[in-house]
């Protein structure tokens, strides 16, 4: 039995979109049926970790800005294979909002030791407890959504899914940098 070129093309096609979703739903973490968004800001750690192995404020810059343009695109994919609006398993949003999470702790280290920090620093046993902080932070605000976060979600496409994550990200930030003001205001 022969296959035929439009037969072909209509299998790679759906092979390629399988991909773009697998993708799109965290390499599978956002499959997971019980909080699909945690698990997959869970991968966020990782992504986060692998561009602090960079060792470089470029690369982590360029990274970022990368996994979120991606997370624009390929959310709208995921959205458009699922017929769906902002799916509960596409969590790329979740992923590439976690580095954004960390930017102010990170501004701040880099302002005060003139050296990028290496992943250990925040996986250490001294910082985990922060870094579980920034973690659950963001899970609070991703879920609470105060105003804009929900709002954003009204954008269309892959904008709409993105954006409420990076929104979720500066109330992260806000409070981060509250907290390390406060301690670094104490400590004189």
């Amino acid at each position: 039995m022969a296959v035929s070129l439009a037969q072909s093309r209509a299998l790679s096609a759906r092979h390629v979109n399988a991909i773009f979703l697998w993708i799109a739903q965290g390499f599978g973490s956002g499959r997971i049926p019980v909080a699909p968004g945690t698990y997959g800001s869970i991968v966020g750690l990782a992504w986060f970790a692998l561009l602090l192995l960079t060792g470089y404020l470029g690369l982590f810059l360029g990274g970022t800005f990368l996994g979120r343009a991606l997370s624009v695109w390929l959310c709208g994919v995921g959205e458009k294979i699922l017929g769906k609006t902002d799916p509960g398993s596409i969590v790329l949003d979740e992923i590439t909002a976690i580095p954004l999470c960390f930017a102010g702790w990170l501004s701040a280290l880099i302002w005060k030791t003139n050296a990028f920090p290496s992943p250990e620093f925040f996986f250490s046993k001294q910082n985990l407890l922060p870094t579980l902080g920034v973690f659950a932070a963001f899970r609070l605000f991703d879920v609470w959504k105060p105003w804009p976060v929900r709002q954003s979600q009204n954008l269309s496409g892959g904008l709409g899914v993105t954006m409420d994550d990076a929104l979720a990200a500066i109330y992260v930030n806000v409070v981060v940098l509250a907290v390390y003001a406060g301690k670094n205001f104490i400590a004189r």
